[in-house]
Formats: structure tokens, sequence, C-alpha cells
């Protein structure tokens, strides 16, 4: 077994044992299904919801008939990993591994609720699609993708993900997004008919680092390399330049209404996930 076996296997197992075992309840069904399946026509009554209104049996009946829905709880999952080359570090684990760890719970959960899921991996554009599935080995391929894409040279570009989703998925759907958010993130429009989670996966060491001097550094995502000098005051410059960009994030997903969750690669991921679940 290579190590990518190894670790495809490793946490396939965890994550599996733990959403199967450990958490109690629905899980996923906790977030409110859309989509509903009509039912009848009958009279429009004072207070009805006039969106409802059926317009030709309305004309044809000359007097107000509505529509009557039955919802369906079914969810519709689609998770979205975005692997840029800065997911391509970590200095306890990598976060494209703990992107994939987030993945398998997620994608876990969905098969246990008996909701559809699909995966996605999005750099600048779609890297791989997995349709909408309920079956278990569809988890597996997931992570086994996520594990085996190389992230290196790859930039995420927000507008073309916003776009891509919009034509690509019709339904209203759960949006789990997972990916380090470094750079300017503009989601509102998605925000508008879907419902999006985002988990923001960082590495202390990225956010607060030592001064080092001169280094020769590879940019992952240019993908070439350069010397810089990461002394004290060039450090505390990009300690500011993380706080501005997070600051700016938060506020942009506290106005469009996505719930976020912040990850460490020292964390567990499970334990989030599990406070995810208690606040919905």
């Amino acid at each position: 077994m290579n190590d990518l076996e190894y670790k495809l296997k490793k946490i396939a197992i965890k994550s599996k044992r733990k959403i199967f075992s450990e958490i109690s309840g629905n899980n996923l069904s906790h977030f409110e299904g859309e989509g509903f399946d009509f039912v009848e026509l009958r009279e429009y009554h004072f207070g009805d919801d006039v969106r409802k209104i059926d317009w030709k049996v309305t004309a044809r009946k000359q007097k107000p008939y509505i529509k009557i829905f039955k919802e369906e709880k079914e969810l519709n999952i689609v998770i979205i990993s975005l692997l840029n080359g800065s997911m391509y570090f970590g200095s306890k684990q990598f976060k494209q591994d703990i992107a994939a760890e987030v993945y398998a719970l997620l994608a876990f959960s969905a098969v246990k609720n008996g909701d559809n899921f699909s995966s996605i991996i999005f750099s600048d554009k779609e890297e791989n699609f997995i349709k909408p599935t309920k079956k278990i080995y569809g988890v597996y391929e997931g992570l086994k993708n996520i594990l085996n894409f190389n992230p290196l040279g790859k930039i995420i570009d927000y507008k073309s993900l916003v776009s891509y989703i919009l034509k690509r998925i019709k339904r209203k759907s759960i949006i789990f997004l997972i990916g380090d958010f470094i750079g300017d993130v503009e989601i509102s429009r998605l925000c508008k008919k879907h419902e999006v989670i985002s988990w923001v996966i960082r590495d202390k060491l990225e956010e607060k680092p030592p001064a080092f001097g001169f280094l020769n550094l590879y940019d992952p995502e240019r993908a070439k390399m350069s010397q810089m000098d990461l002394n004290k005051s060039n450090m505390e410059k990009y300690k500011k330049l993380i706080i501005r960009n997070d600051d700016k994030l938060y506020k942009h997903f506290i106005k469009n209404r996505v719930r976020f969750i912040k990850i460490y690669t020292h964390n567990d991921p499970f334990i989030q996930i599990s406070k995810l679940f208690a606040r919905v």
C-alpha cells in the first residue's frame, strides 16, 4: 500500500466511523430542505401567498386559484473543494488533507441521511465533477480525487466559480465551500440562490510566521522560485495583510448570511462539524 492509498483509507475509515457512530440524529437534515411537489389546486383565500397563484387556471375559472405543494425534505448537497497552490502547505498536516477530511465527513453525513450529494474540485475552472449520488462509493471516489489532485500552479477564480455553480446547479442547494479563502472573495450572487457554508482551512504558521531572514521560497500558486527577506519588519506587514484579508472576508460572509467555520491543520475537523450540526 502506497502513501496515498494509506492516507485515503485512514481518512475514510476515521470519518465514516465518526459520522455513523458518534453523531446522533439526522445531521444534514437539520438544514432546511427546498423544493416542492405539486399536490392540488384550491381557491385563493385572503392571506395566501400570491406567488402561488396559478394564473392559467385563474383566467379559465374567472376567480383566483393557488397551487398547493408538499415540501420535499430531501436535501441537495454540493461539496466544493477549492484547491489552489496555497492549499499545498501545512506545518502539522497539509491543508489539502484537512480539506479531504472535511469533505469525507460531510459526504458520509449526506449518505447517512439519504441525501443526494455531488463533489466538485474547482480552481479557476472545474477540475473534477462527480454527479449527485446517495451511494457510499461516491464518497470514496470524491476523496480519492481530492487527495490525488495536484494544486501547484492553481489559483482560485471566484468570479468563474460563481458563474459555474449558477449554470451547473439549477436546484436550490446547500453549497459547502472548502478552501483557505486567501485573496479577494466575492460570492454574493451565489448566496442569493443557494445556502452557502464555508470551511476556512488555515495553518498557524501561515498566519503568524516567525522571522526567518533570507530564504529561497517556492510560490505554489505561480509555480516559481524567488528569494525573499523574511525579517521581523516584513513579517509584521504580512501578518497585518492576513488580518485585513480575514476582516474583509468575514464581513462579506456575514453580509451575505454565509455560515463559516475556521479549521487549523492541528484541529480535528469532526469537532467543528459537530458544533455546526449542534447550532442548526
